[in-house]
């Protein structure tokens, strides 16, 4: 019998789907989540627009109200283009696809975000990734020689980081800006708990475009990111956008939630409270190396990571084992900062897995 799956790629069938932990009843700090909910009475107007919507009709394809909403609340310049995505990952499909004439390259530093070497491969570009310092600094001569070998079509860059949780150096960053010959794309997904943003250059460097979402602000359901650039650039990839990738509820919902930015700016400022207090009761902690972070979530390093990975899920405790990702992750583990309450719970479970 013929094997239809003989005609997909022999790339992407030599792919790992990308893989989400089973949660149910899990205390979930796996996936940098904000824990915080929407206080029931903002949760009654959302079901009277749920209730009220048009879901019989296509969404508006180019959103104009939200995006003035984001352009407000985030502060992007009037005469920057803007396009919406799926959350970021259709963004950097979108971007790929675009940029994906022969032999073109996407360039990344590792371990960084792992859908930008897995759209690279989806949309049949070249991906050169290269290593952080040990520290998880950026190796700046190392990204400006691979600029200078492959010439790059596009290069990301996260600030902060995911999985470190650190923001590369900003004068490196520049330099890797006005030595490109590509595009660069600073992917600020966690812009809320950083006081640093390349979003004031915008319009400084002609090939420099800023990526966020809203799913850390604790809007992650409705799958929401934008990218902001200039306008020439925007508008080609305006045409590889689907119509309706933005739904009628998303696009209400989101809306309607940024009206209260003070609420979601108020959830952010408590996690990176707590988030100082965890980092302080994980390094007192002996045998865990913390690291430094300015995103809701922390990554640390402990011998037997995947045991204590595996006891912390029998604990009832969801984390994310890096170890297996990068040879710099190796006995990493990264925690997402949740509630006092989750925090309190996940750091019981180590020291207990530590002194038994």
């Amino acid at each position: 019998m013929t094997s239809f799956k003989n005609l997909i790629r022999d790339d992407i069938r030599a792919l790992a789907a990308y893989h989400v932990q089973p949660a149910q009843g899990m205390v979930k700090l796996d996936a940098m989540e904000n824990p915080y909910g929407v206080p029931d009475a903002l949760k009654a107007e959302i079901g009277s627009l749920a209730a009220g919507a048009e879901i019989n009709r296509y969404p508006d394809p180019h959103a104009p109200s939200l995006k003035n909403r984001l352009r407000e609340v985030m502060g992007i310049p009037a005469d920057a283009g803007l396009i919406l995505g799926n959350g970021s990952d259709e963004l950097i499909q979108i971007i790929a696809m675009a940029l994906a004439k022969p032999g073109a390259t996407l360039l990344a530093p590792e371990p960084s975000f792992v859908m930008f070497r897995l759209i690279a491969t989806f949309c049949g570009l070249k991906y050169v990734g290269i290593d952080l310092r040990d520290d998880f600094s950026l190796d700046e001569s190392a990204m400006l020689a691979a600029i200078e070998t492959h010439r790059p079509a596009v290069t990301f860059l996260a600030y902060p980081n995911n999985p470190t949780g650190n923001l590369f150096d900003a004068e490196a960053i520049c330099r890797i800006i006005e030595k490109s010959p590509g595009l660069v794309v600073v992917d600020e997904a966690y812009f809320a708990f950083s006081p640093a943003s390349f979003l004031p250059k915008l319009g400084q460097y002609p090939n420099l475009l800023i990526m966020r979402t809203v799913s850390k602000l604790g809007l992650a359901g409705l799958r929401l990111g934008l990218l902001a650039g200039p306008t020439e650039i925007i508008d080609e990839l305006e045409k590889l956008r689907l119509p309706y990738n933005i739904n009628v509820l998303t696009q209400q919902v989101a809306e309607r939630m940024l009206r209260d930015f003070s609420l979601l700016q108020s959830q952010t400022d408590r996690i990176c409270a707590d988030r100082s207090v965890l980092f302080s009761e994980l390094a007192h902690i002996p045998g865990v190396q913390p690291f430094e972070s300015q995103a809701n979530f922390i990554l640390f390093r402990m011998q037997s990571a995947a045991l204590v990975f595996d006891g912390l899920k029998r604990h009832g405790i969801l984390l994310k084992n890096l170890s297996a990702a990068h040879r710099l992750l190796t006995d990493c583990l990264r925690v997402t900062v949740g509630t006092r309450e989750e925090n309190e719970a996940f750091i019981r479970a180590l020291r207990h897995l530590v002194n038994d």
